[in-house]
């Protein structure tokens, strides 16, 4: 009798060897590399099994199929980054932190939608169904109508789901502590994440419920797991936040229904999460408008403007190499703008120390940040005050040059709304784009630097000239 083929998957990144090693040649981690059984994937082919496949129907391109039917979430800034609204049959992964609020969210989602008359299975593979109902009398939903199980056999869930009549939603909290009876390998292993997806994804797909999956992240911030579960899902949503702020962010990476570039912005709150319709407001609510080294951004986030701060601190440094620390925003953006500084304005910043902070605790990715950044270290430096009523965006070149960036326009609206009436922009932006507003244009970073020098009440150690 032929023995069973076995493979040797690393538990790590899930990577398949023919053969055990002490340590994976992908990922490089050590001892994570099992074996496991060559048929035992939930769904897969049987080794040493074939059979004639059957035809599958087809559709033209031109056919009219219509939009898949959504379902609102009842909360306006989840449906913003999911795109209108949960699609009937998909799947959602949702990422983030531990104690981030994660299942906060999503058990608020759970009751919203319950509240309009949808059957919805929220089930906890970590906690007991008292704990989620403590959890669900201080959110003030206790009598929503949300059905409550604690399970981790995907077959038992399953067959729950399908027991259940016409399932809306079913949330999964979390995916890592699934399991099948296909797998034989513990919870939390590459495989039974894998398998466990598979099962759970086609079972959507064929009955038409949503399901929303709750990640696990790593020390590096990824989702625990193979990387395969983020491809075979429709959508993966980041939950952001700092312990030490009461903001969170929900940000779309990948998305089949819709953008991967919108935001939503939530604040914890005793009583759980609150939309925050005017995320600006809440970033710029501390400002200090008097002193040097500040800068308001006019940031995009998809198709929402957001106005931030960027904060700056130049001091001497006794150190042989002087720090550069950067809170909120890329330590290789920071350093390419102090080189242009340096190297295309004549600021001499090799004996200072500096530091860059986005207020609020909030990621910048946009290239638009470099003018307010440069501004902010200028104005640090020089010990001048940037006007407070200006807002600053702009893209910096190797050349010192000033690029123009995408939606000018809602960046100065955003502004206008909250009071500000002048910006400092690319040259040769829309002339729509100023409208209402005093704008200056500058064609490169030395322009900028000379209209901050200005202002300055006097040369300090590190000379911007």
């Amino acid at each position: 009798m032929a023995h069973a083929q076995a493979n040797f998957v690393c538990q790590s990144c899930g990577t398949v060897h023919g053969r055990w090693s002490g340590r994976c040649e992908s990922c490089g981690e050590w001892n994570s590399i099992t074996e496991e059984s060559a048929s035992g994937a939930a769904g897969g082919p049987q080794s040493g099994k074939s059979s004639k496949g059957r035809p599958v129907k087809l559709v033209a391109l031109d056919s009219e199929l219509g939009e898949a039917p959504r379902s609102s979430s009842g909360i306006g800034e989840f449906d913003r980054v999911v795109g209108g609204g949960l699609v009937r049959g998909s799947a959602v992964l949702v990422g983030g932190d531990p104690g981030i609020g994660k299942s906060t969210l999503l058990l608020q989602i759970a009751g919203r939608m319950a509240k309009t008359g949808g059957n919805i299975v929220y089930i906890s593979g970590e906690e007991a169904p008292a704990q989620v109902q403590m959890r669900a009398r201080r959110l003030g939903l206790s009598d929503v109508g949300v059905a409550l199980g604690a399970e981790t056999n995907v077959e038992n869930i399953i067959a729950t789901l399908g027991a259940e009549k016409s399932v809306q939603l079913a949330v999964i909290d979390s995916i890592q502590t699934m399991w099948t009876n296909n797998i034989d390998s513990a919870p939390g292993t590459v495989s039974q994440v894998r398998a466990s997806s598979q099962a759970l994804i086609r079972y959507a797909k064929r009955s038409g419920t949503a399901i929303v999956f709750v990640g696990h992240v790593t020390k590096d911030g990824q989702i625990a797991g193979p990387r395969v579960v983020e491809h075979m899902v429709d959508a993966v949503l980041y939950f952001e936040g700092d312990s030490s702020h009461q903001f969170r962010i929900l940000r779309a990476v990948k998305n089949r229904f819709g953008p991967t570039d919108e935001i939503g912005v939530f604040e914890m709150a005793g009583d759980g999460l609150a939309e925050v319709t005017n995320p600006s407001a809440l970033f710029l609510g501390d400002r200090e408008t008097k002193s040097p080294g500040t800068a308001v951004f006019a940031a995009m986030e998809g198709s929402r403007p957001l106005l931030i701060e960027v904060q700056a601190l130049v001091a001497e440094s006794t150190l042989g190499t002087p720090r550069r620390a950067v809170v909120g925003w890329d330590s290789s953006r920071l350093a390419m703008v102090l080189a242009v500084l340096e190297s295309r304005c004549g600021i001499r910043l090799s004996g200072h120390d500096i530091y860059l902070n986005v207020a609020g605790g909030f990621k910048l990715t946009e290239p638009a940040a470099d003018l307010a950044a440069g501004a902010a270290i200028v104005s640090a430096l020089s010990g001048a005050v940037l006007p407070a009523e200006n807002v600053y965006f702009g893209e910096i070149s190797l050349s010192g040059a000033v690029r123009k960036v995408s939606q000018p326009d809602a960046r100065l609206r955003e502004a206008g709304k909250l009071g500000f009436t002048g910006a400092v922009m690319p040259e040769g932006q829309t002339k729509d784009s100023k409208k209402d507003l005093n704008v200056s244009q500058v064609a490169n970073l030395g322009d900028l630097v000379a209209m901050i020098a200005a202002t300055a009440p006097a040369p300090k150690g590190g000379d911007t000239s």
